[in-house]
Order: structure tokens, then C-alpha cells, then sequence
């Protein structure tokens, strides 16, 4: 007999969590999770990465894996181009990102296993019982802004039985390790997705044709026809005093645009509806 039980009851989170999210279809990058765990063995942080993979896909976002080294050299390149000391080719390192609009992180701080028994006359039974600490955060590519960082807590537990006092072990058992793992990545999630849908979709103008905005959106934005956008003006750049960083640029509301259909999966055009001299590059912004 076999009883695999999740013990905090994530699993209508899961089932439901696309349902929970209303936003644009943004890319996610995650970064492969570290094992800070004193065991190396049972593989937790590759394990957490794909799980949250198929979380994150589950709950109406595209997932991409990155490594922590990946990320880590584009991010350097960045912080020289920033500082001067390295001049800006054609194209800024910045737009190495430009696909992608958030990135999670995270570490696997804790792991256990622990086990219960029971006996009768004519069998006897064990339950294993997986806990799992996790570390994570979601932050803005764009802004460098951590939207959530915060410690989730999973369980998991398995009961094993056998007759006439033959027992089973089931230490070892992947199965243990991912429903615990599972159990604490969806309650992140389903804390992520909230914020998410908090956030306003922001964009820019690819292109203007006459009285035709192009916008990047797309299919993929799930906004309907009728949407009205406003537009800003970028301005100089914002410089953190502290790290010498740029962290984002002046924005000035010049407008307004009204979504008229969509051109594929990244691509929308919109017409004016208020306001005047848009170039492109502007900032589009959801009225949320």
C-alpha cells in the first residue's frame, strides 16, 4: 500500500494557479538554485530548478533556464558599460535581457527527512515524511526592483506498508524530495503570481507608420482591442549614488495610445489617442 500525500495542501494551488494569473505572457528567466544543504547528494537544487520550471509554464509564463554564471557575466559587462570603462558597442549589453522581463533565484537552505512507524499483529507500516526550506526572490530585469524575496516552506510525506512484519524501505526515494519541493515552489508561486498581477504591463513603440503606433505587445499580452496605453518620454538617466548603477531613466507622460489589433505573438499596433510627436522607443504603459 502506498498513501503519497502533500501535507499542506497546495495541490488545488496548482491545478488553479493558471487560473490565477491574468497577466501578459512575460518571460521568466530562473536561475538554476543552489544546494546550500549540508547533504550534495540528493540533487535538491537541479531538482527545484525543473519543478519551478514546470510551475512557472503551468501558471501562464515562459519559462527560461539560465545559470547563475550566465547571469553573472552579462551583469559585469553591464556594470562597466554603466561606470564608462568599457565603451557601448552597437548594441548595450542591456539588450542581452531584452527577452527576458523577470528572473527568479534561489536556494535550497534545508532538507530532512523524517520517519514515523507503526505495527499490528499482521503488519507494519512506515510514513516518510520530506521538509524542505527554500530561499527565493523575483525581480525586475528592467529595474533591477525585487518584487518578492522572501523563505517558503514544503512537506511531503510517504507511507510504505508490507504484511506479517516484512517492511519497506523508502529512504532515498525521489519521489519524497520532489513532493516536498513541489509543495513549497507553488506556494512561492502562487505568492509571485499576485504580485505579478499587480504590476502594470510596460512596453515600447517599435515603430510609427502615419497614424499607426506599433507597439511590442503582441498576442502573447492578452490585452483585447480597446485598450488604452499611456506613453512616456525617457529622459536622462537615474544613477544609484551609492553603487554608480544606472537603475532606470526619467520618464515624462506625453500621450496616449488605443490598441487596435494584434500582429502576431510579440507585435500590436495602436492608434493615437492623445497627445503628439511619439518616436519610437517611448515608453508604453497599462493604465493599471
Amino acid at each position: 500500500m502506498k498513501d503519497d500525500v502533500t501535507l499542506t495542501e497546495t495541490g488545488d494551488e496548482l491545478a488553479d494557479i493558471g487560473e490565477l494569473y491574468r497577466g501578459p505572457l512575460y518571460n521568466v528567466a530562473i536561475i538554476a538554485f543552489e544546494n546550500r544543504t549540508p547533504s550534495k547528494a540528493i540533487d535538491v537544487g537541479g531538482a527545484a530548478t525543473e519543478i519551478l520550471r514546470s510551475i512557472v509554464k503551468k501558471s501562464g509564463l515562459e519559462p527560461i533556464l539560465l545559470t547563475s554564471r550566465e547571469l553573472s557575466e552579462q551583469e559585469k559587462l553591464i556594470a562597466l558599460e554603466q561606470t564608462g570603462a568599457v565603451r557601448k558597442g552597437k548594441k548595450e549589453s542591456t539588450r542581452g535581457f531584452e527577452d527576458i522581463d523577470y528572473r527568479i533565484s534561489g536556494a535550497i537552505t534545508s532538507y530532512a527527512e523524517v520517519e514515523e512507524g507503526s505495527k499490528s499483529l499482521i503488519s507494519k507500516s512506515k510514513t516518510l515524511v520530506a521538509k524542505v526550506q527554500v530561499d527565493y526572490a523575483l525581480v525586475d530585469i528592467e529595474s533591477g526592483r525585487s518584487l518578492v524575496a522572501d523563505t517558503g516552506y514544503g512537506e511531503y510525506k510517504k507511507k510504505t506498508g508490507s504484511t506479517l512484519g516484512f517492511g519497506t524501505k523508502s529512504t532515498g526515494d525521489a519521489s519524497i524530495r520532489d513532493g516536498a519541493l513541489r509543495d513549497a515552489l507553488t506556494k512561492a508561486m502562487v505568492r509571485m503570481v499576485e504580485k505579478l498581477n499587480e504590476e502594470p504591463f510596460v512596453s515600447n513603440i517599435l515603430a510609427i507608420e502615419g497614424e499607426r503606433v506599433y507597439i511590442r505587445a503582441g498576442t502573447k499580452s492578452r490585452f483585447k482591442p480597446g485598450t488604452v496605453f499611456n506613453v512616456y518620454r525617457p529622459g536622462s538617466d537615474l544613477v544609484d549614488p551609492t553603487t554608480g548603477r544606472v537603475i532606470g531613466k526619467s520618464q515624462r507622460k506625453i500621450g496616449s495610445v488605443k490598441l487596435t489589433e494584434h500582429q502576431g505573438l510579440n507585435v500590436s499596433e495602436a492608434k493615437l489617442k492623445s497627445g503628439s510627436g511619439f518616436k519610437k522607443g517611448d515608453i508604453v504603459r497599462s493604465q493599471k
